[in-house]
């Protein structure tokens, strides 16, 4: 895999030695004990067993859903999914599609990044053993440059062909439409699959003979997608923030798709039936997609294009899967050098992506989504304020009875993201030490990110692209819409604040 990328797409920092991560987990150990140390005797008192129990039972609520999605994730990975991979290779060439379409969205990535990722899609082209098209859907000069001389060097055979379509730079929704418009100019047949690939992920060898089979296994799926790993331009943390990200990711997808609704089909690597994508109305979810609010009024989506195909998905009645073993390798570039201010970013684009979507897609109903999807879309808006509860309980506990109850909260959360860090061994992917800080950091962050962003859904931003989304508003609404948006969110966390001193 390393081989076949270019040095500047390769540069990562240092992976730790087993030393370095043997010290690491000393020096958590070691945390957890200087903690279980200066705990005072007083802790657990009378009084004190009723806040920890109340804390502990809402904690039990919380942790039960984590628990589920964890049994279901084993469940998929080691009963349900083997048995359909077993199916699917008992299906033969016959599970092979009859042309594969490959849609690579480039803008504003360096030129080896862009290159390496060409060079695997021409070379899944090739190897899928099918009929393939790559179709490039590019903004700038350079790129086109790019991509026509890998072509002609790698010389591919005659049934695999490139399509180039240049788009101006208004972001990646007009380039995944435009590409697709191309797509259904070939009048596709039923048998045809598109594999969606974005500008900065590298797949890895025969990601397209693993993913295709499952679309003809399962007739009624429209898209999966696929299995991310990770290379982070930054420092040691960001790079650690990133991989955890992806372990967790792994788990909820295995869970999710045991019910055939995966909650995203991530532009990064998805295949979709070419059917489904040609389909005026399937475009127009993707590039015109917007919402209605009570009192922000209409605003176009500017990112989340995999959260839009998937509700498209939904909408039009087709089930979403996931195939853990299709790899891809995404190239990560942080929005800025600083952990603290690249974090909170990407945080705030990635679950208001989830919440624009969530404020819809529960309106499908249980009968259409299934009982634990629609659980899991409302416990979105709910985990935001319950993973706050247990902080907020401790340090108005702490004010009030003294700094012991703050310890214990703090012992606690250290043994449970111990804990459930060690859980994610089973995805396969990198367990580090820093991992149980990087849990609580997401939990505690992200829910303020989460609040702030469901009181601003409006607001929007690339972490790359420039583009914004200008809305014409009138003079009331240009100061009603922030102004509504700053006194809801300061009345919710006030009364959030109010209930939870009443339970200490």
């Amino acid at each position: 895999m390393d081989s076949s990328l270019p040095s500047a797409v390769a540069a990562r920092p240092a992976r730790p030695t087993p030393r370095g991560e043997a010290l690491g987990w000393l020096a958590l150990l070691g945390g957890l004990l200087l903690l279980a140390a200066l705990l005072p005797p007083t802790t657990f008192s009378p009084g004190h067993k009723h806040f920890l129990l109340a804390i502990g039972l809402i904690g039990v609520w919380r942790y039960t859903l984590g628990f589920t999605h964890f049994s279901r994730a084993l469940l998929f990975l080691y009963w349900t999914h083997p048995r359909a991979r077993r199916a699917a290779a008992a299906l033969g060439e016959a599970a092979l599609p009859s042309h594969v379409y490959l849609l690579v969205t480039s803008f504003r990535i360096d030129a080896a990044t862009t290159a390496a990722v060409y060079r695997a899609v021409i070379a899944e082209a090739v190897a899928c053993g099918r009929p393939a098209t790559v179709v490039a859907s590019i903004v700038e000069l350079a790129d086109q440059g790019l991509i026509t001389a890998l072509w002609q060097r790698l010389a591919p055979p005659e049934r695999v062909c490139l399509r180039l379509v240049r788009i101006p730079g208004t972001g990646k929704r007009d380039g995944l439409a435009q590409g697709f418009r191309a797509i259904s100019r070939d009048l596709p047949d039923d048998d045809a699959v598109v594999a969606v690939v974005d500008g900065d992920t590298v797949l890895q060898p025969g990601v397209v003979r693993q993913c295709a089979p499952y679309l003809k296994l399962f007739p009624n799926v429209g898209g999966l997608t696929t299995n991310e790993h990770c290379r982070v331009d930054g420092s040691r943390v960001m790079s650690d923030w990133h991989q955890l990200r992806f372990a967790q990711r792994h788990l909820n997808m295995c869970s999710m798709a045991l019910s055939k609704r995966v909650l995203t089909l991530t532009g990064r690597m998805s295949m979709f039936r070419a059917s489904v994508v040609v389909q005026p109305g399937f475009i127009a979810d993707v590039e015109h997609d917007a919402l209605d609010h009570w009192r922000l009024g209409r605003f176009k989506f500017l990112t989340g294009d995999d959260k839009s195909s998937w509700y498209s998905l939904m909408r039009l009645g087709y089930d979403t899967y996931y195939v853990p073993e299709a790899d891809i390798l995404t190239v990560e570039h942080p929005p800025d050098r600083s952990f603290w201010k690249a974090s909170r970013q990407l945080m705030f684009r990635w679950y208001g992506n989830s919440l624009r979507q969530n404020s819809r897609a529960t309106r499908l109903g249980w009968r259409r989504l299934g009982s634990f999807t629609s659980y899991v879309l409302w416990d979105q808006r709910i985990g935001m304020w319950t993973s706050l509860l247990g902080l907020t309980a401790a340090l108005i506990a702490a004010i009030k009875y003294g700094p012991g109850l703050l310890l214990a909260y703090l012992l606690w959360v250290g043994l449970s993201r111990t804990v459930m860090s060690l859980m994610l061994i089973v995805s396969g992917h990198r367990i580090g030490p820093a991992y149980p800080v990087l849990l609580y950091y997401n939990q505690i962050v992200g829910a303020l990110t989460k609040i702030k962003v469901f009181f601003h859904l409006d607001q929007q931003s690339w972490t790359r692209q420039k583009t914004s989304n200008a809305r014409q508003l009138d003079a009331f609404q240009r100061w009603f819409n922030p102004l509504s948006s700053r006194v809801m969110l300061a009345t919710s966390s006030l009364v959030f604040v109010t209930l939870v001193a009443q339970l200490v």
